[in-house]
């Protein structure tokens, strides 16, 4: 694949960032593309591996060395074509996957693996720019109807493939937008909501119907949706979030994250937030309890707002810088990772707990912590380590528990599993209601937007195989 000796002779190239103090003042992405000529040059880094084994890092499995090699060779269009073969929204992953597939890379092994992300962004990006990027509408229609329920990146790709497929698909969202976490939990920053719209329009000339502001469940039946469709998909995500029921957690003050990120995403659409209910981190001491994703999201928006401190804790230990690679490779391994949000301010804490919170008034200003050790049992707090913090407001991002019941999952009835998801396998992507399919965070739990793709993709192909009884949709 690529130039046989080019990982010899070419160093590993990554797209920069805009410096911190001018990023801060907007909400407008931030990366600074490589250039043809620089994508091209990594693209010749891919190397004759024999065994790729970034196919077995990426969930949609993407068929990386074909597209690298098109790249080099500066065929770009073919490069496009092989890209959508495997993946409806590379500009999504392009921009906010954590790239399993170059932890997978063989380069990886020596930490300078192939900037394949890069790559793949660069390319749809390309090809939106050149105009290659067509709808796809159906020869034929098969005169059935599919409703999808929710209209994150799982119900966006099974959308587009079902319309694809032929038949009349209806994507029902119950907030003003579509895009589900893609729109309201993503900042702008790391990925523009134009390229949602984007998508929307080719979507709509395949076919796709939009419906938003309609909660299945709340404002539509399930029975409705059964009665008028021949199958319905179940994609609403992992949207309950993991509390922390401790003294002072009614305080003000004390909040979800996902109570805080969606109302800056609606404040760049140009929605006004109410004042008594708006959420801004100006001028607070901040703090942010989780050290995964949506807590960089926390830190990064609160530093744009303008706090004048920004603390993260996270309750497991602090991960080494480097991995042992003949323990884990080719498979993801924990690591200390630093987001661009963490590079902009924030001071992080490990093996790090929260006690209880205090407040004034009513309102949160101070927490106080604990450092734990990790036992068989879980996290145990070590005596005479609490300290105490002060924050006026405090955002709880650790995590999400599964999907919400009240609602469409309730009324149509259908089985959970084991962690409180829509049960059904990851073949035939059935509930144990007939007509009713389920995908994505909703059936996996809480996971990444490529895994959601792959889903949406995957239980598409279920569903028109259930339709029509053959299908020649992907798996």
């Amino acid at each position: 694949m690529g130039k046989p000796t080019g990982f010899l002779e070419l160093d590993r190239a990554e797209r920069d960032y805009l410096p911190v103090e001018d990023r801060l003042k907007n909400y407008e992405e931030f990366v600074i593309p490589l250039g043809d000529d620089g994508v091209q040059a990594q693209g010749a880094r891919c190397m004759d591996c024999g065994i790729p084994f970034c196919h077995t890092g990426c969930p949609v499995n993407n068929q990386i060395p074909d597209w690298n090699d098109l790249v080099y060779d500066g065929n770009w269009r073919e490069a496009l074509a092989n890209l959508h073969s495997t993946n409806n929204f590379p500009e999504f992953t392009g921009r906010i996957c954590p790239a399993p597939c170059e932890e997978s890379c063989v380069l990886n092994i020596s930490d300078d693996p192939v900037a394949i992300k890069t790559i793949e962004c660069a390319i749809i990006d390309k090809g939106f720019e050149e105009g290659w990027v067509k709808p796809e509408p159906p020869e034929a229609k098969t005169g059935k109807k599919v409703a999808v329920v929710g209209s994150g990146p799982a119900g966006l790709a099974a959308s587009q493939q079902l319309a694809r497929a032929g038949h009349d698909v209806v994507l029902f969202e119950k907030a003003d937008r579509i895009g589900g976490l893609l729109r309201y939990g993503i900042p702008d920053f790391k990925m523009s909501k134009h390229l949602i719209d984007r998508r929307m329009r080719q979507m709509a000339v395949e076919g796709v119907v939009f419906k938003t502001g309609v909660h299945v469940g709340v404002d539509l039946s399930a029975k409705d949706l059964l009665r008028d469709f021949d199958a319905v998909v179940l994609s609403g995500g992992a949207e309950a979030p993991r509390d922390l029921p401790i003294e002072g957690r009614d305080l003000n003050g004390v909040h979800f994250a996902m109570e805080f990120l969606p109302q800056q995403n609606k404040r760049v659409a140009g929605d006004t937030i109410p004042a008594d209910v708006a959420l801004r981190a100006d001028g607070k001491k901040v703090l942010v309890i989780g050290g995964g994703d949506t807590g960089s999201d926390c830190i990064g928006t609160s530093n744009r707002h303008g706090a004048v401190a920004v603390t993260q804790l996270e309750i497991m230990p602090k991960p080494p810088v480097r991995e042992d690679k003949q323990m884990v490779w080719p498979d993801w391994p924990i690591k200390l990772r630093t987001s661009s949000s963490h590079e902009e301010g924030v001071e992080r804490a490990f093996a790090a707990s929260t006690m209880r919170f205090k407040g004034k008034d009513g309102h949160v200003t101070g927490a106080t912590i604990t450092e734990v050790e990790w036992t068989d049992k879980g996290p145990k707090p070590i005596p005479g380590s609490e300290k105490e913090i002060e924050c006026d407001l405090v955002l709880l991002a650790m995590g999400f528990v599964g999907p919400v019941k009240a609602g469409v999952i309730e009324d149509l009835g259908v089985d959970l599993d084991g962690r409180g998801n829509v049960f059904a396998d990851d073949f035939s992507y059935k509930t144990s209601v007939d007509k009713v399919f389920t995908a994505g965070d909703m059936r996996r739990g809480q996971s990444l937007v490529v895994w959601a793709i792959r889903e949406g993709r995957q239980c598409a192909r279920a569903v028109d195989l259930y339709l029509m009884a053959q299908t020649e949709l992907p798996r």
